[in-house]
């Protein structure tokens, strides 16, 4: 059974909060989301399978431990693009491979464009990445995807999240865990007016990761 694990750390609550202010500049925001990520995934990953090895120091012959599980990271473009070099740093062999999903902005159901994993998984733990888990239509696509191509052990690693994407990528796929740097309250509702911001954005969020990243907003 997967969990929801909101992460509690003070340095990761700090960054959160850099990012989340609506002044933080691209340049500070996307070193953030990769910060943010790193340590997301240090927590993410502390179940990782080790093996025993042979090491020589420069004074005697010792046992040490290695990785004996491969990793794949799937960031979800464009968003997710911004936590996989810091993720690459901690886990310089991890494959990356590209999903492409976007949100229709009346259906909020989400449509794929870009798939381009290899035809058998070579790994034994998917990371799927993306700094706002909103409505969840795009996390639980990509489970989707993983899923049918075989992947065996899948987990999340999200910034925000809001209730309502939690609760319906738990309801899909309960056997992944999902780890977050925040809950927050709720997604907006439809707008009733023109002046109202856009259906389905995380409250109170950070607005759109990607355009604040990319500088597209």
């Amino acid at each position: 059974m997967g969990q929801v694990i909101q992460s509690s750390h003070p340095l990761i609550q700090h960054k959160l909060t850099l990012l989340r202010n609506k002044d933080t500049e691209p340049k500070k925001f996307r070193q953030l989301i990769r910060e943010v990520a790193i340590l997301l995934t240090y927590e993410a990953t502390a179940d990782l399978t080790l093996a025993d090895v042979p090491v020589e120091t420069p004074l005697a012959r010792t046992m040490g431990k290695e990785l004996s599980e491969r990793i794949g990271l799937v960031p979800i473009l464009r968003a997710g693009l911004g936590m996989v070099e810091g993720i690459w740093e901690l886990m310089p062999s991890a494959e990356v491979w590209h999903i492409g999903l976007y949100r229709d902005h009346k259906t909020l159901q989400p449509v794929e464009y870009y798939n381009k994993l290899p035809v058998h998984p070579r790994v034994q733990l998917c990371l799927i990445l993306d700094p706002m888990l909103a409505t969840g239509g795009s996390v639980e696509a990509t489970i989707d995807i993983l899923k049918r191509w075989g992947a065996k052990r899948i987990k999340v690693v999200a910034i925000i999240a809001a209730p309502e994407g939690i609760k319906r990528v738990v309801a899909a796929h309960p056997d992944v865990d999902i780890h977050v740097a925040a809950i927050d309250d709720h997604l907006t509702p439809e707008p009733l007016s023109p002046d109202d911001p856009p259906a389905g954005y995380i409250v109170p969020g950070l607005g759109d990761a990607g355009d604040r990243q990319f500088g597209t907003g």
